[in-house]
């Protein structure tokens, strides 16, 4: 498949992402009538990855964030011409996403950018006021976990054959249901710039955050998985 369908899809997918996770916090967690809750909104983001996975991971692999890209990449399973490409696509369609789910949610009553409009922050941005490096620590370590459980679950030897969307969609509603309070759950650059361009402000000024320890945690985990199998590139 070519990069040009490939980017396409990747766009396609994070839009999805974007819109259907942060969608699922904006117009429906808060809503009292409805009240999914942290419940909800973790098993909506499972659900994105999930389904686009069955959808596109035959086109382009489904990865949807920057940090899958690159430690993919650094695990050995995605060639280096494809990060610029894969990454600008995964952004922009983050940015897609998020202004979607703006035209959407600015209709609606009582409707205001200072709820946070779903966006990722530490410190007094954090739901459950958590600082700086506790921020830092969970997004950097739900990466890694994250890496680990798509690099294992996709790995040609001894993996389960067609199961490996249910262990990733599963994996990142569990990363949700742990992170969500400390940092809102990014593990996602992508995910995360879309609704900090429309919040702008603190969201954009805690943005860094939220490229430097996903890309960490993705890059040590793809590492470690390259060291666990032996160096396998396989998938």
């Amino acid at each position: 498949m070519n990069i040009a369908r490939r980017a396409a899809a990747e766009f396609i997918g994070t839009a999805w992402l974007v819109f259907g996770g942060c969608g699922s916090a904006v117009l429906a967690a808060a809503f009292p009538h409805v009240g999914i809750g942290l419940l909800g909104v973790a098993l909506a983001f499972g659900l994105t990855v999930l389904t686009m996975a069955y959808a596109i991971g035959h086109i382009s692999g489904c990865h949807l964030n920057p940090a899958v890209t690159v430690g993919l990449w650094a695990g050995g399973r995605v060639p280096a011409a494809d990060l610029l490409p894969y990454i600008v696509a995964q952004v922009f369609g983050g940015i897609a996403g998020a202004a979607i789910l703006y035209l959407i949610a600015s209709g609606g009553p009582g409707f205001d950018l200072s709820g946070g409009f779903a966006s990722n922050g530490y410190g007094a941005h954090s739901p459950g006021g958590y600082p700086l490096l506790s921020g830092a620590v969970c997004e950097l370590v739900m990466t890694f976990m994250f890496l680990l459980i798509i690099l294992g679950s996709t790995h040609q030897d001894g993996a389960p054959k067609g199961f490996a969307p249910l262990a990733i969609g599963l994996g990142l509603t569990l990363i949700h249901l742990v992170s969500i309070p400390v940092t809102n759950t990014s593990v996602n650059p992508a995910r995360s710039t879309g609704p900090a361009l429309f919040v702008g402000g603190w969201a954009l000024s805690q943005l860094w955050l939220f490229w430097v320890a996903p890309l960490a945690g993705a890059v040590l985990s793809g590492l470690f998985s390259r060291w666990l199998t032996g160096g396998s590139k396989k998938a």
